[in-house]
């Protein structure tokens, strides 16, 4: 049982209107509000949860046995005393493929302009927070973790703080192998459209399948041709032999916040907090980015402070480390 409590907002989206997969404007957002809430001139600072790929904001709240969900969790930190009070925002950011990586595309939307321009604001206007910047902490797993990042990356002084649990990054050693299973799920669905098609009525059927679905998102999003066929994309790869195509793994690199020093330098110089973690085994290799995304942010003469940290555990099932990173956070922001 909760001590605080959770509502949801609806908010109709300016940015996402006319976005060309036809994908709803009205959005919910999730926020948990906790103990102490409502209490005269109470505000409390915000952080922002990001899912990933094939989840969304109610996925945060899922249920299972013997095990509470993020909310919850943070809910008893609380009351233990283990963190200071804060507002959990989890808005919907997903699309017709699954994970709309949370940056701008012209092949599916304006997703993070969706979150800083709308969300962002609106949160505060609604809401009895902290504002401003000072007061939010933005924090995601893998896919999420990769939009929580570019977020600080691409618009330093929106978020104080940032959590990055097994982002994505380091495209060369954590994307690029899974490549010849979307080829193969591709040519096996009859090409890239009629598996666009296919997996919007039921679903990915298999590993390769999901993995074809989750280049596909990744190429709506970091190398859209919004001029093309459904999905409106540049595939990385020819799906014919599986090779890379040079043009459009550039594409896909230059989203790589490995591939992005100055905007690391920015966000190293506008954030007070960095939270880098990722599991030992993780099946993508996601710790390898991590080692060097810390390595990265800490040579930056900027003023975060950057905990970085690997745990016994694989890339799935641990959402259980917001319990981590989510009081050490907090503590990174005005309150």
């Amino acid at each position: 049982m909760l001590h605080g409590r959770l509502i949801t907002l609806k908010h109709e989206s300016r940015c996402l209107d006319g976005n060309p997969l036809g994908d709803p404007t009205t959005r919910e957002v999730l926020a948990y509000l906790p103990p102490g809430y409502g209490e005269k001139g109470a505000r409390f600072p915000t952080v922002t949860l990001l899912p990933g790929f094939a989840a969304n904001h109610r996925s945060m709240l899922g249920y299972k046995p013997f095990e509470p969900n993020t909310a919850e969790r943070f809910d008893q930190q609380i009351v233990a005393g283990e963190s200071a009070p804060a507002i959990l925002i989890m808005p919907d950011c997903t699309n017709r493929w699954a994970g709309s990586q949370f940056v701008d595309s012209a092949a599916t939307g304006a997703y993070q302009t969706y979150l800083a321009e709308e969300i962002l604001p609106v949160v505060d206007q609604e809401l009895d927070t902290v504002p401003g910047a000072e007061g939010r902490a933005i924090a995601g797993r893998s896919s999420g973790g990769f939009g929580a990042l570019r977020l600080a990356m691409d618009r330093p002084g929106t978020v104080a703080a940032v959590g990055f649990h097994a982002g994505d990054a380091g495209f060369e050693v954590t994307m690029r192998p899974m490549l010849h299973h979307a080829a193969i799920a591709l040519e096996n669905a009859g090409g890239l459209e009629a598996f666009a098609r296919a997996v919007t009525e039921k679903g990915p059927q298999g590993a390769f399948a999901f993995d074809a679905l989750l280049v596909m998102a990744c190429s709506a999003a970091y190398a859209p041709e919004p001029d093309g066929a459904l999905p409106y994309c540049q595939l990385p790869f020819d799906p014919r032999t599986a090779e890379i195509v040079p043009e459009g793994w550039t594409r896909w690199l230059a989203h790589d916040p490995l591939e992005r020093p100055e905007g690391l330098a920015a966000a190293a110089r506008s954030l007070t907090g960095l939270f880098i973690d990722a599991g030992n085994r993780d099946e993508h290799g996601l710790h390898f980015a991590a080692r060097r995304l810390a390595e990265a942010v800490q040579s930056v003469n900027g003023g975060v402070e950057v905990h970085a940290e690997e745990f016994s555990g694989g890339h799935r099932g641990t959402s259980y480390r917001y319990a981590d990173s989510l009081p050490w956070l907090v503590a990174k922001l005005a309150a």
